[in-house]
């Protein structure tokens, strides 16, 4: 028998995805862990490494279900990480900064069951295409990037600023189903669906 997955995220967007792909879960005790990034590390790598740091603050808690952590982090480059804004005046300059410009999205997951800990990150290429200051405004002022890496959802509104997308647009999303299956295979479990 396959064991539980216990989803450790308050993000509705990845228990979304879940359902979308018909992996069950449940959701369980969301990890109360700061997310200052890791010194020295290069941004899908500190992706990874915040992710395990989540999964292992859960861990015990779970019992004997197989726990998922995720984090997402947006960047420009190594140097600049964009993450959730602190408010909308910060969101708007987050959009600005992406307009017509290149950047990534590292999504790292944990899997953890017991003392067992598997790990990856998966990384995606957006293109914005070049962003009106009206445009960037009025998606401000509608809330969605408040509590978004970056302060766009790709999956809302902001869908519509994509000039590129290179890899998987969960990935962006914040949960890699591709990845996730990969690392459930190890625990002898790959969901419904998977090949």
């Amino acid at each position: 028998m396959s064991p539980e997955l216990v989803l450790a995220s308050r993000s509705p967007r990845r228990a979304r995805i879940l359902e979308a792909v018909g992996i069950p879960f449940r959701l369980g005790p969301v990890p109360d862990v700061g997310e200052t990034l890791p010194p020295r590390l290069a941004p899908p790598a500190a992706a990874r490494a915040l992710a395990e740091r989540k999964v292992r603050a859960v861990g015990d808690r779970v019992g004997s279900g197989l726990v998922l952590c995720a984090d997402t982090l947006v960047y420009l480059g190594d140097d600049e990480v964009l993450g959730k804004p602190r408010d909308a005046g910060e969101a708007a300059r987050m959009l600005a900064s992406l307009s017509g410009r290149t950047h990534e999205v590292a999504t790292g997951l944990a899997l953890a069951r017991g003392a067992r800990l598997e790990s990856g990150v998966d990384v995606a290429r957006v293109t914005f295409r070049v962003l009106d200051p009206v445009e960037i405004e009025a998606y401000v002022r509608g809330g969605e990037p408040l509590d978004k890496a970056g302060a766009y959802a790709i999956q809302g509104g902001a869908a519509a600023f994509v000039e590129r997308l290179e890899g998987a647009s969960d990935t962006v999303v914040g949960l890699p189903v591709t990845l996730l299956r990969h690392l459930l295979r190890r625990f002898g479990t790959a969901g419904p669906g998977s090949r």
